[in-house]
C-alpha cells in the first residue's frame, strides 16, 4: 500500500505562482509514475502532469509552459510548480501514484488540495 499526502494549496491571485508537494509513504519503492490531476466544480477529474521514476514528464496542453512537474525519488516526493496562474486553474488538485505491474499495478490517490486563483 502507498499513502499520499499533498500540501501547498491555497489562494493566489491571477498571474501568481504556487508549488504543490506530494509525499509518498508505505510501499513507495513500488511506484513508477507519479502525477497530478485536478477536478473543478461540475467537471470531471483531468490529468495535469505526470512524471516517471526516471524523469520523463507529460503535461496537459493547457498547462504546458506554465506548470513544471518534478520528482525527488530519495524523498518519495513529487512537486508541481505552477506559474502564471489563471482563474480557470481553480480546482482540487489530487496527487496520484501508479505502481509497477510487477508490484501489482496499484493506483493510489491523495486526499486533494484546493487551489483557488482569484481574478
Amino acid at each position: 500500500q502507498v499513502q499520499l499526502v499533498e500540501s501547498g494549496g491555497g489562494l493566489v491571485q491571477a498571474g501568481g505562482s504556487l508549488r504543490l508537494s506530494c509525499a509518498a509513504s508505505g510501499s513507495s519503492f513500488s511506484i513508477n509514475v507519479m502525477g497530478w490531476y485536478r477536478q473543478a466544480p461540475g467537471k470531471q477529474r483531468e490529468l495535469v502532469a505526470v512524471i516517471t521514476r526516471d524523469g520523463g514528464a507529460n503535461y496537459a496542453d493547457s498547462v504546458k509552459g506554465r506548470f513544471t512537474i518534478s520528482r525527488d525519488n530519495a524523498k518519495n516526493t513529487v512537486y508541481l510548480q505552477m506559474d502564471s496562474l489563471k482563474p480557470e486553474n481553480t480546482a482540487v488538485y489530487y496527487c496520484n501514484a501508479k505502481a509497477y505491474r510487477s508490484f501489482g499495478g496499484g493506483d493510489y490517490w491523495g486526499q486533494g488540495t484546493q487551489l483557488t486563483v482569484s481574478s
